[in-house]
C-alpha cells in the first residue's frame, strides 16, 4: 500500500511543509517539487500562481521535508499516489476551472507522468525534468546497493545564488532513487501521450539532470510545446538567479492554457 506523508516519524523541518491556497480563481495548479526537496525550493513559484488566482495545492511527498530515515522507505509509487490524491483534490476545489501542473526536476518527471494518465489537464510546466537517465547510472547505483550501501553523497542544492538554500537532504537514498530511475524509463516510453501544452524550462547549467532531457521532452511530447532556456541559475532554477523569469513565465502559460 503506497505510503503518505502522515507515515513519516520525524517531524517536519520548519518551511518545508505542504502548501494550499484557494486563490480566488476558476482554475487550479498542482506544484510538485524534487527528490530529497521538499515544498521550500517551489513556494515562491506557489505563491505566485495563487497571487494570479489560481487554487494551488502543493504537497510534500512522502519521505521529504523531515528526514532522511522517513525517505529510504519510500519509493516512487508512494510519490506518484500523493501527486494522484492531490491533483483529485485540486479538481474537487475547481470544479468549474482547469488544472495545470508543475514539476521541478522528480516533480518534473512526477508531472509528465500525471498528464500521461490525464488528458483533461490544460497543461503542464516541467522544469529541469529528468526522462533519460543514462543505464550506466542505474547500473552503477544497483552495483551500490549490491556492495551495502544505501546512501551517497548528496545530489540537492544545486543553486547558483549563495543567498538561496533548498534545505534539501545532506545524502542521497539509493533504493528510493534506482526506483525513481526505473519509473522514468516507463515514463519517457509515454511521452507521445502527452497531448496538452507543455512549457519545458532548463538551466543551461544543470550538475543534476543533463540539460538534453529537455530536448528529448520537447521533441517527444505531442502537444505543443514552448521551451524556454535560463542562463544564470543551476538546476533548483525556482530558487536561483533566474526565479523571477520562472515565475513569470509559468504564469503566463497558466493563464493562456486555461483561457481557452
Amino acid at each position: 500500500m503506497p505510503r503518505t506523508p502522515a507515515d513519516d516519524v520525524h517531524p517536519i523541518l520548519p518551511g518545508c511543509e505542504a502548501w494550499s491556497s484557494p486563490g480566488g480563481g476558476p482554475h487550479g495548479a498542482l506544484v510538485l517539487h524534487g527528490f530529497t526537496g521538499n515544498p521550500l525550493s517551489m513556494r515562491p513559484l506557489a505563491e505566485a500562481l495563487a497571487d494570479a488566482g489560481f487554487n494551488v495545492e502543493m504537497p510534500r511527498l512522502p519521505g521529504h521535508g523531515t528526514s532522511i530515515e522517513d525517505m529510504v522507505h519510500t519509493e516512487w509509487d508512494d510519490w506518484r499516489a500523493e501527486a494522484e490524491r492531490s491533483l483529485d483534490a485540486l479538481a474537487a476545489r475547481s470544479p468549474e476551472g482547469r488544472c495545470i501542473v508543475v514539476g521541478l526536476s522528480m516533480g518534473g518527471a512526477l508531472t509528465a507522468a500525471v498528464a500521461e494518465g490525464h488528458p483533461e489537464l490544460a497543461g503542464i510546466v516541467l522544469i529541469n525534468a529528468p526522462v533519460a537517465v543514462p543505464a550506466e547510472m542505474v547500473t552503477a547505483v544497483a552495483a551500490m546497493l549490491d556492495g551495502g550501501m544505501e546512501t551517497m553523497e548528496s545530489i540537492g542544492g544545486d543553486i547558483a545564488d549563495p543567498a538561496s538554500e533548498e534545505l534539501s537532504y545532506d545524502a542521497t537514498p539509493l533504493r528510493a532513487l534506482l526506483t525513481m530511475m526505473e519509473a522514468g524509463k516507463q515514463v519517457r516510453e509515454r511521452l507521445g501521450e502527452i497531448t496538452m501544452p507543455a512549457l519545458v524550462i532548463t538551466s543551461r547549467q544543470d550538475h543534476v539532470v543533463n540539460p538534453e532531457d529537455s530536448n528529448i521532452l520537447a521533441a517527444e511530447i505531442q502537444g505543443p510545446v514552448e521551451h524556454l532556456w535560463l542562463e544564470k541559475s543551476y538546476h533548483v532554477a525556482t530558487l536561483d538567479y533566474d526565479r523571477a523569469e520562472v515565475e513569470s513565465a509559468t504564469v503566463a502559460f497558466a493563464r493562456q492554457v486555461t483561457a481557452g
